[in-house]
C-alpha cells in the first residue's frame, strides 16, 4: 500500500500535544504497528464482537502464527494487547518469537456494542434500522468515544518507547480505525475513508518530525516497502 501523509498534520500535532504526546517525548523515528486479532466463530457468521470475550478459531491461530512470523522480521522492541482473548492470543503469537512481554491494556479494547453484542448483522438491520443507519449501538460506545480512548492509549504507548522504537498493537477493527483516525487528526467526517482491517491484518503509523502521525501502511498483509516514487508523500520522514 503507498505512504499516506495524515491530510492534517498540524491538527494531529495539536491533538497529541493536548494529550500529552509529543511533547512530552524526544523527537524519533518510532513506529506504530497496529494488529487486529485473528478470525473467530462470531467474525464468520457476522455477528457483532465488541467486548464479548470471543476466543479465536483454528483459522485464526493460524493466522496469527503466519503474520507473527512476518512481524518477528521487522524486531519490535514491544508488544501491547487489547485484554480480550482474541487479541491476547494474536500477540502471544509474536510473543513467543521474539522473547518480548507483552503488556495488556484494558483501553485498548473493541467497542462496546451494546444491545447489538451476539447479533448478526442482519439481526442489527431488522431489529434497530436507525440507529444501524446511524451506526451508534443502544448502550454502547459512539464512535468518538472509541476514537478518544483508543487514540489516548496509543499517543500514551508510543510516549513511552525508544526513539527508534517499533510498538506491535495487537487490538481489534473498530478500535484500530478509529483510534487511526484520532491519531492522525481526522476529522470525524472523513473517518469512512479509513477502509476496515481484516483479520490479523495491520496498519503501520510513522512518527514525523513535528510529532505527528503519517499511515504509512494499511490493511496489509506482507511486510512494509519502501515506497518509490515522485511524490513527497513517499519521503521516510516529512
Amino acid at each position: 500500500m503507498s505512504d499516506v501523509p495524515a491530510t492534517a498534520s498540524a491538527k494531529a500535532g495539536t491533538n497529541a500535544r493536548a494529550g500529552g504526546g509529543p511533547a512530552a517525548r524526544e523527537p524519533g523515528r518510532r513506529r506504530l504497528l497496529l494488529w487486529r486479532h485473528g478470525q473467530t466463530s462470531w467474525n464468520v457468521e457476522r455477528r457483532f464482537q465488541g467486548k464479548t470475550d470471543i476466543s479465536l478459531d483454528d483459522t485464526g491461530v493460524e493466522q496469527a502464527r503466519r503474520a507473527a512470523r512476518l512481524l518477528a522480521a521487522l524486531q519490535p522492541t514491544a508488544i501491547v494487547s487489547s485484554t480480550l482473548v482474541r487479541a491476547r492470543t494474536t500477540a502471544r503469537s509474536l510473543a513467543d518469537l521474539t522473547g518480548l512481554p507483552v503488556e495488556h491494556d484494558p483501553e485498548l479494547i473493541e467497542r462496546d456494542g451494546g444491545e447489538w453484542e451476539g447479533l448478526t448483522d442482519r439481526e442489527i438491520g431488522e431489529r434497530y434500522p436507525d440507529e444501524r443507519a446511524r451506526w451508534e449501538p443502544p448502550g454502547g460506545e459512539t464512535s468518538p468515544q472509541v476514537a478518544k480512548r483508543v487514540g489516548t492509549a496509543l499517543e500514551r504507548h508510543a510516549s513511552a518507547l525508544a526513539p527508534d522504537g517499533l510498538l506491535v498493537v495487537a487490538s481489534h477493527g473498530a478500535a484500530l480505525r478509529l483510534g487511526i483516525a484520532h491519531m492522525l487528526g481526522l476529522p470525524e467526517d472523513a473517518w469512512n475513508r479509513l477502509g476496515g482491517l481484516s483479520n490479523c491484518c495491520w496498519s503501520v503509523l510513522t512518527e514525523m518530525r513535528d510529532g505527528g502521525w503519517r499511515l504509512a501502511e494499511h490493511n496489509a498483509g506482507t511486510l512494509p516497502e519502501p515506497v518509490m516514487g515522485d511524490d513527497r508523500a513517499g519521503e521516510d520522514r516529512a
